[in-house]
């Protein structure tokens, strides 16, 4: 089943948490695009934008092509700027949730939801690996009885840190407004924040990516490193920032390759 405008599901219908307003921007959803011959695993999309937005080509031909891999994949509208933390990650949250609480009827492994996200989308991907509980047990809202814990994330040229030299400052200024305390750059930063308990993880990125240079990529798989987390790093050479797919560019469009390679290893491909 292909996913469609038609099939957006508000995760909270009922009005999301720090909401304020009712439009769209206020209304966290995910579309689901249902692979037609599918495996266990299903992704939740991130596509990046700085927290100022969501790039398009960084969701839905994500999801078309985890869906060729026999992935179900499911592209998030997260809240962006004016929002500030927490609502971009609760809204990543709420969407494991969402998809672990629905997964028997969407055929999908609970125990095989991952996430994947492009620059501050990556951001938010390695913030849920590093910032979540294992459910609720007590809550009256049966979906947040579900952990939010990824069990894997995949990062493309993501934002990881918060702190100079190597952030990404419109992703900071947007996510933590502009005067930022230093506990919150210090929390956001994510290589700070591994513990041997994070998600295995596949990384790539460009080493001349001019935007959000590499070194929030060698940082991110360092600490992975130090915790005993597994992880796939993969640096190309040359290509601009948010290359998507990368279609245009032979060499490193080869990610998707290996990504997937990586997918099926763990159990997510059909």
């Amino acid at each position: 089943m292909a996913g469609s405008e038609n099939a957006l599901i508000e995760l909270w219908p009922e009005g999301a948490p720090f909401a304020e307003g009712a439009g769209d921007e206020d209304r966290p959803a995910i579309t689901p695009y249902l692979a037609q011959s599918g495996g266990p695993g299903a992704v939740i999309v991130c596509p990046g934008g700085g927290y100022g937005m969501r790039a398009d080509h960084e969701g839905e031909p994500i999801a078309k092509w985890l869906n060729r891999l026999g992935i179900h994949a499911f592209v998030l509208r997260y809240r962006v700027e004016p929002y500030r933390f927490p609502s971009a990650l609760t809204d990543v949250q709420r969407a494991i949730r969402y998809v672990r609480h629905r997964a028997e009827e969407w055929g999908i492994d609970p125990g095989k939801v991952g996430v994947l996200g492009f620059s501050a989308g990556g951001h938010l991907c390695a913030t849920v690996g590093t910032h979540y509980d294992l459910g609720l047990p007590n809550a009256a809202d049966p979906i947040d009885r579900q952990s939010c814990r990824p069990d894997l994330m995949a990062l493309c040229y993501p934002v990881i840190t918060m702190q100079p030299p190597y952030t990404h400052q419109g992703s900071v200024h947007n996510l933590l407004g502009p005067a930022p305390e230093e506990r919150m750059i210090k929390l956001l930063s994510n290589e700070l924040q591994v513990t041997a308990d994070t998600p295995p993880a596949f990384l790539w990125h460009t080493s001349d990516d001019e935007a959000v240079p590499v070194e929030n990529c060698l940082l991110f798989a360092s600490a992975l490193r130090k915790s005993g987390v597994p992880f796939d790093l993969h640096v190309y050479e040359k290509g601009q920032h948010g290359l998507g797919l990368a279609e245009h560019d032979e060499h490193v469009a080869n990610w998707t390759t290996v990504c997937g390679l990586w997918l099926k290893r763990y159990g997510f491909a059909g």
